[in-house]
């Protein structure tokens, strides 16, 4: 991202280099798989919510060329028996700083996810997306294969880009460059933390007093004030400069890019319904706690929402305890387009599925939870004709496991296909994990 970054010390980058030299450098991206593949026998859930029972899927060079009952595999052709498994499409992560953000705090070294200013649509996350990461090998081990590297900072972060998450560089990693563009919503109130007394520490006292709704309606006439702009900029045929903020937001003007915008409270999504309206913009909402009280709306303004963390507290407390857990119900009630995402800076991001099984115990249906990570996600990250359902044409992005992959009980992943190449679900936890039964004579 062109960071401008800060000498971290001698002792920071001795520890980080400590901390990645045994990182995973045995672990390798998968090689291209040229020829026949055939997964044979399993229950296939295909993403768009038809099951298919003792089904086969024929795979020819990466592409899904036919899933049905009666797939029969030639002499040489390579076959996974499948019998007694689950099938599902790879899973999603549609928005996230994987790759960006390797150590929380402590080594600044192995963060870019950030830029310095508040308008920086020019700002592309893909070109610093580190695809050594340990974090990747963890979530392919879990089932997802592609995730939306997205950056953060500022009101506009810049471009997120969708990526499979099998590759030896960013070049090799990128899946659709650029899919969207991301504005944080400025916010209209602010609220005492739950824990702590309303926050502040001992010099709250002294604090001005300032009217939030008041700078988020001045925040976002700058926002307006911007994309007007850009909108005259893109519409004049030749330019005598080029100006780089205005050039990267053409694609939301054309709709080959959508607007992901950040926010909870339902005056931040009332503003990116507008937002849709003045510009014509194809807007997706990232968090949305509270979408369900506006979800006939959302509906009816065609705006999607990718529900940002499931396991959370509700928003206010004087919601249901269990609100998050209930809001996807009423999005799919409503027929609001939805995704599930996972942020949670502890799990690192690896309870994707589980937040949708979470959802299942909750009102909705265990294909509707698994469209809500597969396919549904790829609809909104805009890579639906090549992946997101297990459908002639596609990527073969396939996840092969023992059990139920919502049911933390159950769930066993033992095969990952990327573009038909069956990946490494090798990783630094399984590493630890039989070093240590090796020490201890467990093998």
């Amino acid at each position: 991202m062109n960071k401008i970054k800060r000498s971290i010390g001698v002792l920071p980058l001795l520890l980080f280099s400590l901390l990645t030299a045994r990182a995973q450098d045995d672990v390798y991206p998968a090689k291209p798989y040229a020829g026949k593949l055939f997964i044979t026998g399993g229950t296939i859930h295909v993403g768009n919510g038809q099951v298919i029972e003792n089904g086969s899927i024929e795979i020819d060079n990466g592409k899904i060329v036919k899933v049905g009952t009666d797939a029969n595999a030639p002499a040489g052709a390579k076959v996974v028996d499948a019998k007694g498994k689950q099938v599902y499409p790879g899973l999603i992560l549609p928005v996230t700083d994987l790759g960006l953000k390797e150590i929380g705090s402590g080594v600044r070294g192995s963060n870019d996810f950030q830029e310095l200013g508040d308008i920086n649509p020019s700002i592309r996350s893909i070109v610093a997306y580190n695809t050594d990461s340990r974090i990747i090998g963890t979530l392919r081990a879990n089932g997802v294969l592609l995730a939306g590297v997205t950056p953060e900072g500022g009101t506009i972060s810049g471009s997120s880009t969708i990526v499979q998450l099998d590759a030896w560089n960013w070049e090799d990693a990128a899946y659709k460059m650029d899919n969207a563009i991301h504005l944080r919503m400025p916010t209209f109130l602010v609220r005492p933390r739950r824990f702590g007394g309303g926050g502040g520490g001992r010099f709250a006292g002294l604090q001005q007093p300032t009217d939030p709704t008041k700078e988020a309606l001045a925040k976002i006439e700058e926002i307006k004030v911007f994309f007007r702009e850009a909108k005259a900029y893109n519409a004049e045929p030749a330019h005598k400069e080029t100006n780089l903020k205005f050039e990267a937001v053409k694609g939301l003007f054309t709709k080959q890019q959508k607007l992901f915008v950040h926010g909870d409270q339902i005056k931040q999504m009332l503003v990116a319904i507008d937002f849709a309206k003045e510009f014509g913009f194809d807007v997706t909402i990232v968090g949305g706690s509270e979408s369900w009280i506006i979800a006939d709306l959302l509906k009816q303004n065609n705006i999607s929402v990718i529900l940002n963390q499931l396991h959370a507290l509700p928003t206010t407390e004087d919601d249901d305890v269990d609100q998050p857990f209930k809001t996807p119900a009423t999005l799919q009630k409503a027929g609001v387009l939805f995704a599930l995402n996972d942020a949670h800076e502890e799990t690192r991001y690896r309870n994707l599925m589980f937040n949708a099984g979470t959802a299942v115990a909750y009102g909705l249906s265990k294909e509707q939870a698994l469209q809500a990570i597969t396919l549904n996600a790829a609809k909104i990250c805009g890579v639906d004709d090549r992946t997101g359902s297990i459908e002639a044409g596609k990527d073969a992005n396939i996840v092969v496991s023992g059990g139920d992959i919502l049911d933390m009980r159950t769930s066993l992943i033992e095969h990952c296909f990327i573009q038909g190449r069956e990946v490494s679900l090798e990783n630094k936890q399984t590493q630890l994990y039989h070093r240590y039964m090796t020490k201890y004579g467990l093998q």
